[in-house]
């Protein structure tokens, strides 16, 4: 390999880039020794710092290694000279030689010629003139380097600072109906705390956290639920309590995609009871006061044919009275059976709203759960009061209507044929009435018979499994969310097809699913079974509704049917 003396102008520009360029720089001795001096190699190193989201492409950059000896004499006029005449520099030099090939003109030894691939550093050679600017340069750099060094920790640790303070995004909404809720920052579950959720407040022993998702609110945890979950649901509830006091409530669910046990905790404060904006008791009061008026409406036949007459004939409403105090004694017993259920389970109801009907004179009352039922078994209990008490006394009233003559000696005149229209009372009147009982045959009964009757009607509209009906909450109670869904559906649609030929029947499908469809509120938990006793219970007011709401198919008179067939 030649040595030639290089010029003082190269030196000098390649000692102007090492301080523009903010660059790391090394030597290496000469490859020839007969030259005069040292032969030095100053491998400058621009770091390339990508922006966050883009990649770095990976270069190959033809590096050309330089032997020239130190010159003699002071060169610092002509270096001025050669930058102000627009030499180019070094890295310009450098970099034109990365793109394209060497110019024919240069003299470079072929075994100097050599290509690196790099992807963070671009490679640029140029001669070095005196050992100290070598070392003051390395020092210089040094210190930029160490600097770049400082400001990358700084954006790490700026990074992980952000980091720390993330927070789990919530989907809006409410997961319980009714519920308003009050999404804002000071509301928001922060990771921090869902950490110490899964870590502290969980655990094998109770729910082994696998996964966590936003939901509704708050946050839904999946995983494998161990041992039975009433302990374990009061576990971790105990737990919660000690670690966050009263802020978040806990429910452990069943997840409807497939059937396995979830847990969801909600922060309390957006779990607030609906305002409406006028008072409960106000609108409680003007709907109870048009359901008297209804019941009394319905014992007076005379103005039932002609509603328009009522106003101008109001003395007469005082003939419905007694029907009136029978059904509406039957409403109360139900509406007293939720509530003394109520108050043993702990559960705060709101104030109930009396349905009026001008057919059977009311459709009961819509109460609210105003508080988070603790298990299954509490609103099966709750639930099931109601009819329980209803459906006993109106039983006893029937009988007793049956059994008694009427008070006048004269009682209520009716047709036979209006007992097929309950499977019920039709077969109690087959075995109470006998033989007297026959289609065609006019017929006098204790008005107590129908009166009883309407109030085991109202009961029983009000059991059906839909919505959040009575019937509907047993349901759920039961047999869980999913099988009560689609029992409720079921109902509904055989209700609407029974609204095309009944009156009745329309205006309760239409209330139904404008006030009560549901879905019913989730339980805190919602997982353990009730026990079997009460099942039974539940079981028996389904079927004691089915029984009070289905016709009675057979004739009272089996020798009508033989007359029918020997006349064909």
């Amino acid at each position: 390999m030649s040595c030639s003396p290089p010029s003082q102008a190269a030196s000098a520009a390649g000692y102007g880039c090492c301080h523009r360029l903010l660059l790391a720089s090394t030597t290496v001795p000469a490859r020839n020794g007969g030259c005069v001096g040292r032969v030095h190699r100053l491998a400058l190193a621009l770091r390339c710092l990508p922006s966050a989201g883009h990649r770095v492409r990976s270069r190959r950059v033809a590096c050309q290694a330089m032997t020239e000896t130190e010159p003699e004499g002071n060169g610092d006029e002509e270096e001025k000279d050669e930058f102000e005449d627009g030499a180019s520099s070094p890295m310009v030099d450098g970099a034109a030689e990365a793109n394209g090939p060497a110019e024919s003109g240069s003299d470079i030894d072929d075994e100097s010629h050599f290509l690196l691939p790099v992807t963070e550093t671009i490679i640029f050679s140029f001669p070095m003139t005196h050992q100290k600017k070598d070392e003051t340069t390395n020092a210089e750099l040094l210190s930029y380097s160490d600097t770049v060094q400082k400001i990358e920790g700084d954006a790490t640790s700026i990074n992980d600072t952000q980091e720390d303070v993330e927070v789990v995004e919530v989907a809006s909404g409410s997961p319980l109906p009714g519920m308003k809720q009050q999404l804002d920052d000071s509301v928001r579950i922060p990771k921090a705390t869902i950490d110490i959720l899964k870590d502290q407040v969980f655990g094998f022993d109770t729910f082994f956290v696998t996964s966590q998702e936003p939901y509704e609110g708050g946050v839904l945890f999946k995983g494998n639920l161990r041992g039975k979950p009433a302990k374990s649901y009061e576990k971790i509830t105990n737990r919660l309590q000690n670690k966050f006091g009263d802020e978040y409530k806990l429910f452990l669910l069943v997840n409807p995609e497939d059937e396995k046990p979830v847990a969801v905790v909600i922060p309390r404060q957006t779990l607030q009871p609906e305002t409406t904006a006028v008072p409960e008791w106000f609108a409680a009061a003007a709907f109870g006061l048009v359901t008297i008026f209804t019941l009394l409406l319905r014992n007076v036949p005379v103005l039932q044919d002609n509603l328009l007459s009522t106003f101008d004939n109001l003395e007469l409403l005082k003939d419905g009275l007694s029907g009136a105090l029978v059904t509406g004694l039957i409403i109360g017993v139900h509406e007293i059976g939720h509530i003394l259920a109520a108050r043993e389970s702990g559960i705060k109801l709101g104030v109930p709203y009396f349905v009026p009907s001008w057919q059977i004179g009311s459709f009961g009352a819509i109460t609210r759960i105003i508080n988070i039922v603790r298990n299954r078994e509490d609103l099966l209990k709750l639930a099931a009061a109601g009819p329980l008490a209803g459906f006993s006394l109106g039983f006893v009233l029937l009988l007793l209507g049956f059994i008694l003559p009427p008070s006048d000696g004269l009682g209520l005149v009716i047709d036979p044929t209006v007992f097929h229209e309950s499977f019920l009372v039709g077969g109690l009147a087959k075995l109470l009435l006998g033989d007297v009982l026959k289609e065609g045959t006019q017929l006098s009964i204790n008005p107590l018979v129908l009166w009883a009757w309407a109030g085991l009607l109202i009961n029983a509209i009000n059991s059906i499994p839909a919505g959040e009906l009575d019937g509907g909450r047993i349901a759920f109670a039961m047999w869980g969310r999913k099988i009560s869904s689609r029992l409720s559906s079921l109902t509904i649609g055989l209700l609407g097809i029974a609204a095309l030929f009944n009156d009745v029947a329309f205006y309760w499908v239409v209330l139904i699913f404008f006030l009560q469809r549901g879905p019913i509120s989730p339980l805190s938990e919602e997982i353990t079974d009730p026990e079997n006793n009460y099942i039974g219970i539940g079981v028996a007011i389904l079927l004691f509704a089915l029984l009070v709401c289905l016709p009675y198919p057979f004739l009272f008179d089996p020798s009508q049917l033989t007359d029918i067939d020997f006349n064909l």
